[in-house]
């Protein structure tokens, strides 16, 4: 396999600071356990990876977390907003010698390791890979090398991300690679489709 890394993008769970969509329906505390909920799974799916793993931190990178203990090496997220965000953690990646680079967020419940292992081997021909969610965004984001037209030029957290991206791989003639759309939790109706996580209300 080529010299690959999955970036793993949280945010630090501090009450009022994190879904705050749900938490306009649930309030603050339950937003918090429902966002912590979703970091433990995506670090449970992430963990026996083996290929090399990196955790962005949205506000600060903690001494000593679950995430350092299983050698994820750790960085700060950088940017204005979260396309600048991706785009120059991606730049880095490949500016350190990486040749396929995936990255996720942690709000995704359906997430599992057989999409993660998927996008980093249909890496190997393709030169993209897009996991689309049910919301018109992404859950994933793979490439080969970095394009950072990918990042630019979008409403973040709309319904048009996916679609704006689907076309920016086409003007930019790349061979892509789309994997199942999966349901992110950003708000009551999404955590209400998954009993287990609605019964924590």
């Amino acid at each position: 396999m080529k010299k690959a890394l999955l970036i793993v993008f949280t945010k630090n769970p501090k009450l009022g600071k994190v879904k705050t969509r749900l938490a306009a329906s649930v309030g603050d505390e339950k937003a918090l356990r429902v966002y912590q909920f979703l970091l433990d799974h995506t670090f449970q799916i992430t963990r026996h990876l083996e290929m090399d793993k990196a955790v962005y931190y949205s506000d600060f990178m903690p001494a000593n977390d679950v995430w350092k203990k299983y050698d994820f090496k750790q960085f700060l997220q950088t940017g204005s907003d979260l396309g600048e965000k991706m785009s120059n953690a991606f730049r880095s990646a490949f500016i350190r010698g990486y040749e396929k680079v995936v990255l996720i967020g942690s709000d995704c419940y359906e997430l599992e390791e057989k999409e993660i292992l998927e996008a980093f081997e249909k890496l190997e021909t393709k030169q993209v890979v897009v996991g689309p969610a049910t919301d018109g965004g992404y859950y994933l984001i793979g490439a080969d090398a970095y394009y950072p037209a990918l990042f630019e030029n979008k409403q973040w957290s709309t319904a048009s991300v996916f679609n704006d991206t689907f076309q920016n791989i086409a003007d930019l003639n790349l061979t892509s690679h789309y994997l199942q759309e999966l349901s992110d939790i950003d708000d009551l109706k999404d955590l209400m489709k998954h009993e287990d996580l609605f019964a924590m209300m």
